[in-house]
């Protein structure tokens, strides 16, 4: 039983690593995509199709707001990440969680 210790421990190391890469791949994904849409993103826009972007921080979505204004009617954005002045995200003072504004 002592060889499957090393053997998990190296998968759980691996299995986290691969998360953290597909998360940052998927950001940039969306960064490229709100940014420098390809021709046939915009084909797909024109037709109708609203992309959801998620997880962006409110610099982000401000940007986008400014640079790609004549694309917002089709771009949704949840999750928006509240940032202080310096660009680090807002935390919950009692979770420590991420701050998402919540409108009423």
């Amino acid at each position: 039983m002592k060889t499957c210790r090393p053997v998990i421990s190296a998968s759980v190391f691996w299995l986290v690593s691969a998360m953290q890469a597909a998360g940052a791949a998927g950001d940039a994904w969306q960064m490229s995509n709100l940014f420098e849409p390809s021709p046939a993103q915009i084909v797909r826009e024109q037709k109708g199709r609203v992309m959801i972007y998620h997880g962006l921080k409110d610099t982000d979505v401000n940007r986008a707001m400014d640079e790609q204004f004549e694309r917002v009617e089709t771009m949704m954005f949840t999750g928006t990440i509240v940032t202080d002045d310096t660009g680090r995200p807002l935390r919950d003072p009692e979770t420590g969680v991420k701050y998402f504004p919540i409108h009423k």
